[in-house]
């Protein structure tokens, strides 16, 4: 086991006003994984998080979303996106609310294609699983993490939402 700090925080953003998106840039490929934790309220509707690595805005990204709200369950799939989903439709208009755990696999490797394991919930409304993949073998070095899925411009992540970027080290 690695000695040390296993989580090693990189950069955190916490919006001063209320925003659509948020970039981390010059990511370090010295670590194992990545994760990013995302606490938030929004401004309306029940809307999604999305990714999309390294400017990459072509249909390379795909995955598969599990959602239960206490009384039904239900899945979906998508193919050939622009982007992939980190969180669908959590909704909630109050801060912190609603919260997204993301990992992305093997991040720096560049001989993979890349996977992110997300989980995401809002006591209110929904927990979900979701699992995505970018077709790409390069190391992701930025992302762009929007609210609105398919990268829309509404609605917004409130003032004081909070996005987390950990590099986890290798064991």
């Amino acid at each position: 086991m690695a000695s040390g700090a296993t989580y090693t925080p990189i950069a955190t953003t916490t919006l001063g006003s209320a925003a659509n998106s948020v970039t981390f840039s010059s990511i370090p490929s010295t670590y194992q994984d990545l994760v990013l934790v995302i606490n938030y309220g929004q401004t309306s509707g029940a809307n999604g998080f999305s990714v999309q690595f390294n400017g990459d805005t072509g249909t390379n990204y795909s995955g598969t979303t599990i959602n239960g709200n206490g009384s039904s369950a239900s899945s979906s799939r998508y193919t050939s996106a622009n982007c992939v989903d980190i969180a669908e439709n959590l909704g909630s208009t109050t801060l912190g609310a609603s919260t997204i755990i993301a990992h992305f696999m093997n991040y720096a490797n560049t001989s993979t294609y890349k996977t992110v394991l997300s989980r995401g919930g809002n006591a209110a409304t929904v927990t979900q699983a979701l699992v995505g993949l970018w077709r790409n073998t390069s190391a992701i070095n930025q992302m762009i993490i929007s609210l609105g899925g398919a990268f829309t411009s509404t609605p917004t992540a409130l003032a004081g939402s909070t996005f987390t970027l950990y590099g986890i080290a290798s064991a």
